[in-house]
């Protein structure tokens, strides 16, 4: 993708790619290089961080799948990043990537002159293997060039690579092919794949043409295909390495024309038809004559390199000999000096065109050598790249290590507070003496405590288990009903429960709730309350017998005698006082003292007595009182009072005794 500038459409490319993948839930192998001629713009597109303003033409789906959003923009997701390569590329000076399967050049050669545009489109066929596709924007096209693309759609600029024989690699440009004394049997590769049997037949047919000479099938670099007839006049092995190489073969004197006659055929087509050499054999020198003939190949289109030659050799009967007998004549000897000039002069006419023709290959060879160190350049800045990505990789996942150990030292933490808090539930529950059960939403026992066992008969193997299924030591008490009724109201309840061996337990029945309150089940405890139903049982005893004697001794007394509380009402009286203003219980307790016998009791003295006085004053003794009581006549009385207030401090009464003074007189 050449002219990538800061990366979108390289990136969009790899995006679509990697939906395709998802949707097809199949996995290829997809790199795609993006080069620019600009080198802070492939900075920018390494990085994959762009505005966000992006968000107006990039989809939310996409945005959130293939795109990490950050305080300055959105940046390319890794997964993304990874399918592309950028590397800083000339478009018109560098060599471009071959064996592409889609080269997408969009909005760049429009800026290019038309002799530019005119020299990318070979380059571009050239990178795109045959049956590649050229994806080119709306306003380029390819009309200088109609023969090496073949249009998929006219309206999207898709363009399919065609095989051509006008599209001439670039690595062959400004270079002939010549058979040089380096050149490696690997140059005919492609002419080695001929099967045997049909370059015998191809070269019998021709040999037959020609009279069938003595004759070697070759490739364009020289390397022997195949062999017609014997040539072991004209070709033997040399010294050194085995090799097939045909003029590396020929013996002295044919070697510099045959290796130009062979320069010509492959660089210019033309064929050379029995020329004539003087060669050195074993019994002398002697004049071979030799044809170089360009066969046709049986593929069209086929690379020039990939051409095959026959060469044949003949002897030529009448060739002169060289004589060096001392009777030959002096014309005889002028006219070998003459030949051999000119033999001399041919070898160094050929010399000359196989050292041009040597420097041309050096050429291109040096060429291809800088276009693969350019090459070898984009791939060190390519892995370049990737080391700096690898390091980034690896200080996030340090980053990361670090954020681990410090949860880890955190969760030790925790770890331990909670066992530090398991330890002391534990004691707790052990040192405080009451039993405690958890029950789950099904009252399933999920723990219980040690003085649980007391109430129900339990042991460690009872966890799990119904509480329904465990017997109680209650007696006839059943707890079941009002543990469900707690879980169905979350209302606590509570209730006195009494065991078989005559102890007494307080059982609370409460929801059991969590952190986040949310009722998991219910909680029982029982809290031992033994000792205090006793106390309260010694204390109603005391209580009772202390009041019997009181109301013995009240009895006892021969005056009248009454108790009152605070607010005047009447708490109890003596028996003398219902016969001596003869009335009854029911009439006087529970009343007040001024109600008593229709207000009879409502007596100025006595208000004055109980309200002014005697709040003031402990104890009242001798206060005269004189009183007309209906149906009992005028009394004059006595009147001893007494405020009585108990330990508690919290409730007072009045005793009130009343003596007649006629008593008085009479004892």
């Amino acid at each position: 993708m050449p002219g990538c500038a800061s990366g979108e459409e390289a990136y969009s490319i790899a995006i679509l790619l990697r939906e395709l993948m998802d949707e097809s839930h199949k996995e290829f192998r997809v790199q795609i290089y993006a080069t620019d001629i600009d080198d802070d713009v492939i900075v920018q597109a390494r990085g994959g961080s762009y505005p966000l303003n992006i968000a107006q033409d990039v989809s939310p789906e996409r945005l959130r799948r293939f795109f990490i959003k950050d305080e300055s923009g959105y940046k390319v997701k890794k997964i993304i990043r990874e399918m592309v390569v950028f590397a800083i590329q000339s478009v018109i000076k560098d060599p471009p990537f071959t064996k592409l399967d889609v080269l997408s050049c969009r909005n760049l050669m429009i800026y290019l002159e038309p002799e530019q545009q005119a020299r990318l489109i070979p380059n571009f066929h050239y990178a795109i293997k045959p049956g590649g596709v050229l994806f080119l924007s709306s306003s380029e096209s390819i009309t200088t060039h109609t023969e090496l693309f073949t249009p998929l759609n006219r309206k999207w600029k898709l363009f399919q690579a065609s095989p051509s024989a006008s599209a001439i690699p670039l690595p062959a440009l400004g270079r002939r092919a010549g058979a040089g004394r380096g050149r490696q049997p690997a140059d005919g590769l492609v002419a080695r794949k001929h099967k045997a049997s049909n370059i015998a037949d191809l070269s019998n047919r021709v040999l037959l043409q020609s009279y069938a000479p003595a004759s070697v099938t070759a490739d364009a670099s020289g390397n022997v295909l195949y062999v017609h007839g014997d040539t072991s006049r004209y070709l033997r092995p040399p010294p050194g390495p085995v090799t097939t190489n045909v003029v590396e073969m020929a013996r002295e004197g044919l070697q510099l024309d045959l290796r130009a006659a062979i320069l010509n055929a492959v660089s210019q087509g033309t064929s050379t038809l029995s020329r004539e050499v003087s060669m050195k054999t074993d019994a002398g020198l002697a004049t071979v004559g030799f044809s170089v003939r360009l066969l046709p190949t049986p593929a069209s289109g086929a690379n020039p390199a990939q051409n095959l030659l026959l060469i044949s050799f003949q002897d030529v009967a009448d060739a002169p000999k060289l004589s060096t007998k001392p009777g030959r004549s002096k014309s005889a000897a002028d006219s070998a000096a003459q030949s051999h000039a000119q033999h001399l002069e041919r070898e160094l006419a050929y010399a000359k065109e196989y050292l041009q023709a040597t420097i041309e290959e050096q050429q291109a060879t040096n060429e291809e050598l800088k276009s693969t160190n350019e090459e070898l350049q984009s791939t060190n800045e390519e892995l370049q790249s990737s080391n700096e990505e690898l390091e980034t990789s690896k200080e996030e996942l340090q980053s990361l290590n670090e954020e681990t150990i410090t949860v880890n030292a955190e969760l030790h933490a925790k770890i331990e507070q909670l066992n530090g808090v398991q330890n002391d539930l534990k004691n707790l529950l052990d040192n405080v003496n009451t039993g405690a059960l958890f029950l789950d939403h099904d009252l399933v026992i999920r723990r219980f405590t040690r003085e649980a066992v007391k109430t129900y008969r339990l042991i460690a193997s009872d966890v799990g288990r119904p509480l329904g299924d465990i017997k109680s030591n209650f007696e006839a008490e059943d707890l079941m009903g009002e543990l469900q009724s707690v879980l169905d109201t979350l209302i606590p309840r509570e209730r006195e429960v009494r065991t078989q061996d005559g102890a007494w337990y307080l059982a609370r029945m409460q929801p059991y709730r969590t952190l986040d309150n949310v009722i998991e089940g219910v909680v029982l405890t029982f809290t031992d309350i033994t000792a205090m139903h006793e106390a309260e049982r010694f204390k109603l005893g005391e209580a009772q017998v202390a009041r019997d004697m009181a109301e013995g001794i009240v009895n006892t007394v021969s005056e009248p005698l009454i108790v009152l509380d605070a607010g005047l009402k009447v708490v109890s009286a003596s028996r003398s006082f219902y016969q001596h203003f003869q009335v009854s219980p029911e009439q006087t307790v529970g009343r007040k003292i001024y109600e008593l016998g229709d207000g009879q009791w409502d007596i100025a003295a006595m208000r004055e007595l109980l309200e002014s006085i005697l709040p003031k004053d402990q104890v009242m003794d001798g206060y005269v009182v004189e009183h007309h009581f209906p149906g009992l006549g005028s009394r004059r009385m006595v009147l001893n009072a007494r405020r009585i207030v108990t330990a508690l401090g919290n409730t007072e009464l009045i005793l009130l005794a009343m003596v007649a003074l006629e008593t008085l007189e009479q004892a």
